[in-house]
């Protein structure tokens, strides 16, 4: 196992333990160690030659997601970036210990925790590259149960927010995915709006 291989595996390992868990495929998988692989193979088809650096950022993405539980925080707008910074930190906190374990170099490191912690959007192409493959495993993987959960209102208002973050790239192959009939006019209603 090279050691590209090895962070990925230290990375699924820690994502196994997550409790919450999904039947996929007739199997129960931990929540984020499934939302990282579903983060790889999104990141593999939208962006073949993916740095490594970019290819890790994708697998950590969630990395230790529970540890911070959302109702932690308030539950408003200023409540939920908060958890969401919080979070950032404690993805690139994690990742950097197991890269520097594996020894990488400082360098290497400082470009996935960038990555990770969403620096320069719209303006760093890496960046932006992760930001859309975000938006498309949400959008193929999680905008149904999600649009379940809420009013119109609120759906219309996350795909707005969604789609303001993503490429011309990441809104093309978008709109390649499989969606309800439901999903489908809920999006069409806050992009074409």
């Amino acid at each position: 196992m090279n050691t590209f291989q090895k962070a990925i595996a230290k990375i699924d390992e820690i994502n196994s333990k997550d409790p919450v868990k999904e039947i996929y495929q007739g199997k129960e998988v931990s929540k984020e160690l499934l939302y990282s692989m579903r983060m790889t193979d999104k990141l593999d088809a939208f962006q073949p030659n993916a740095s490594e650096h970019l290819k890790i950022a994708a697998r950590a993405q969630h990395i230790g997601r529970w540890e911070i539980p959302r109702s932690e925080y308030p539950m408003d707008r200023v409540g939920y970036l908060r958890w969401r910074e919080e979070l950032k930190k404690l993805h690139a906190e994690i990742t950097s210990g197991i890269l520097e374990e594996l020894g990488y170099d400082q360098v290497f490191i400082e470009k996935v925790i960038h990555l990770i912690r969403k620096k320069q959007l719209k303006t760093d192409e890496e960046t932006q590259t992760l930001e859309d493959v975000i938006c498309l495993v949400f959008l193929e993987n999680y905008f149904e149960d999600f649009s379940a959960k809420h009013e119109k209102k609120k759906i219309i208002d996350i795909l707005r927010k969604t789609w303001r973050k993503m490429s011309k790239k990441g809104h093309d192959a978008a709109v390649q995915l499989n969606y309800s009939k439901d999903s489908l006019q809920l999006i069409q209603e806050a992009v074409l709006e």
